[in-house]
């Protein structure tokens, strides 16, 4: 391991690890605008200028470009490598429109943070500007070429990492141009990192455009419940409003990125329709007016029909806290029965699977990243959990050999009517049928999961779908004893929701109302389908977003969005994850009135601000039925998590 020394500050690292990576080991900043660890080193920007006083390299360095050798003495604080530095920023700002007050990039901006560190603070240039068109890259990002300070950054991850194809690099010199060959939206469906990885303001988000500056934000560390991956992410809101969605690293999970999806996701929280306040037979009501009433209801429901006439029912997309308590709630309200899974179907695939995956064979996306044999067996990454997709990229590049096994194709079948191995290559998810699609990687195509060499690989992942598993699946991981698996479950909390109907005994909604003894439904967060509300009675719906369910529903008890609680989930792996409150419910300020301005009355929560996670209205109810006061969700199992930090990576429930 080589050993050098950085400012007089003695530095031991791992071979390979640049003077850059080393000297950030010990807290000594060096400006930098190409290099970035997801993407590596491209020796571009050259802001990153060292002075190599001893050793066997000197003189004026990049420290990106240099690997760290035995010997080396290096000094970022050299007069001539400070100078080198600032004469690299006044060249970079010679062409920009110095229009900070009005980038949204404006204090969280790299740009501006070196050159102010650098020293440069006047303006010498005094001739003509290079200027560029802008494009409209669609309606999620912003272009603004004339910030541009060229360090490669936007087209290396877009058509390197990503494997994008519509966007790249044109012109040579100062005539340098990073967009598409003509205006249109970007193709790629990780395309907003472009936002995150940009170092100034060419590329922001339009969707929060001119809503407010970093110090505006209400923030805080989260996870994406868009699919059951748990990437990591960091939501920014004001005045109630999710303004966007930024990736959040997690070296175990995401990395780096997230996908678009995840990304520009925040109609859902925003929506004006969404449940907020407590309604009664559609008559708006208090939070208290609304509880008694469903205790009542929830009597007179076991009076008519007898005990065991309720179903009490979750979901895969309820957090932790939630989940936990319903087996409680179904005892205190003698519910006949108990479910976190409305079909049948889902209930009868995910258990087998969590058993497996319990077992210790789950993968992260690391280990997808890292693995050298990848077989995506009957389903689609790219469209169902974007970011396993641009994992098994990661893994292509790195030389993984990666096999598709189709559709339908488990038992090795001829005839496949869809095949995977287009769906797993489709780049652009609305492409027509009859056109070409836009490779991700290349993968190869084979009929059965038996024509796989699994044997001859050192680190191999098998990616299925828990709605399309392959046959002999058990089998095949108890044979190849490295063999780990990464399922894509139908929602965030798939994983805990299978773990607690096992331990719980619960049963699928479909089967519960098939008895006919159901008469009524308490629905926590639950997606059911309509026809598995015709003929009950009675149904009471908490929730935060606008279902059919809670349509149908005669009590409704608005809950919170993730953004505006604390909680936990837990991954397609089984790992559990913190996420923090961001913002306080209520009806964003924009969307009060034409003005953006709330109503000019005194109150003490604001318009629409009534709605409480679904675990704190659950232990009312409880508390109701049963007087049992809860003031925490996780207890007995799940205890330990209540101490997990939402900056870890989280922690394995298996080893609980």
């Amino acid at each position: 391991m080589p050993k050098l020394i950085i400012d007089n500050i003695p530095v031991e690292v791992a071979d390979g690890v640049t003077v850059l990576e080393a000297a950030q080991s010990v807290d000594i900043p060096i400006p930098h605008f190409c290099w970035h660890p997801a993407l590596g080193k491209a020796g571009a920007c050259r802001v990153c200028a060292v002075k190599m006083v001893d050793g066997p390299v000197k003189g004026i360095q990049m420290s990106c470009m240099l690997p760290a050798q035995d010997g080396m003495v290096v000094s970022t604080t050299d007069p001539e490598a400070v100078a080198m530095r600032r004469n690299v920023i006044e060249w970079l700002m010679i062409n920009h429109p110095h229009d900070c007050p009005v980038c949204d990039e404006g204090g969280e901006c790299q740009l501006q943070d070196y050159t102010i560190a650098g020293g440069h603070g006047i303006r010498r240039y005094s001739g003509t500007k290079r200027t560029h068109i802008n494009q409209d890259l669609g309606p999620y990002i912003e272009h603004e070429m004339n910030r541009c300070i060229q360090c490669y950054r936007c087209v290396r991850f877009y058509q390197e990492y990503a494997g994008g194809t519509d966007f790249g690099v044109m012109g040579s010199a100062g005539r340098v141009y990073y967009g598409r060959f003509e205006d249109g939206q970007l193709e790629s469906p990780f395309s907003g990192n472009l936002v995150d990885i940009c170092p100034t303001g060419v590329f922001t988000d339009k969707t929060a455009r001119f809503k407010a500056r970093y110090w505006d934000y209400d923030m805080a560390p989260s996870v994406c419940p868009g699919c059951s991956l748990g990437c990591n992410t960091t939501p920014v809101a004001r005045y109630r409003e999710l303004l966007k969605m930024t990736a959040r690293r997690n070296e175990a999970v995401n990395g780096w990125f997230i996908c678009d999806r995840s990304r520009f996701a925040n109609d859902a929280v925003n929506d004006p329709q969404r449940p907020r306040t407590p309604l009664i037979d559609g008559r708006e009501a208090s939070r208290d007016e609304a509880l008694e009433a469903l205790l009542l209801r929830i009597a007179q429901i076991e009076e008519l029909y007898g005990s065991g006439s309720i179903a009490v029912v979750g979901s895969s997309r309820l957090a932790l806290e939630g989940a936990a308590l319903l087996p409680r709630l179904a005892e205190c309200c003698s519910a006949g029965a108990l479910c976190y899974f409305t079909s049948q179907e889902e209930s009868d695939r995910t258990l087998p699977l969590i058993e497996l995956l319990s077992s210790g064979k789950p993968a992260s996306q690391r280990d997808v990243r890292e693995s050298d044999c990848i077989v995506v067996c009957g389903c689609d990454p790219l469209q169902k959990a974007p970011m396993l997709a641009l994992a098994v990229r990661q893994a292509w590049r790195n030389g993984a050999a990666v096999y598709v096994v189709p559709f339908g194709s488990a038992q090795g079948t001829e005839g496949v009517q869809k095949s995977t191995i287009l769906q797993m290559n489709r780049w652009l998810s609305g492409v027509e049928a009859s056109q070409e699609p836009k490779r991700l990687y290349d993968a190869i195509s084979v009929h059965s999961l038996d024509a796989v060499p699994l044997a001859d690989a050192k680190q191999p992942v098998l990616i299925c779908s828990a709605t399309n598993a392959p046959d002999r699946l058990a089998e095949t991981l108890e044979q190849q004893s490295n063999l780990k698996l990464a399922v894509i479950f139908p929602a965030a909390n798939s994983y805990v929701a299978a773990q607690l109907a096992g331990a719980h005994g619960a049963v699928s909604l479909e089967h519960a109302v098939a008895t006919g003894k159901i008469k009524g439904i308490i629905a926590v967060e639950a997606d059911i389908p309509p026809q598995l509300l015709e003929g009950i009675p009675f149904v009471a719906a908490l929730d935060w977003r606008m279902t059919e369910t809670v349509q149908a529903a005669q009590i409704v008890l608005p809950t919170t969005a993730w953004v505006e609680m604390d909680g936990t989930c837990i991954n397609n792996e089984g790992r559990a994850q913190r996420f923090k409150k961001v913002m306080n419910p209520g009806v964003p300020v924009r969307g009060l009135d034409p003005a953006g301005h709330p109503p000019h009355i005194h109150r003490t929560i604001p318009p629409g601000g009534e709605p409480q996670p679904a675990w704190q209205t659950v232990a009312a109810l409880i508390e109701g039925l049963c007087g049992e006061q809860i003031t925490e969700p996780l207890s007995g199992k799940w205890e330990r998590l209540q101490e997990l930090a939402a900056e870890s990576e989280g922690v394995m429930i298996n080893d609980l």
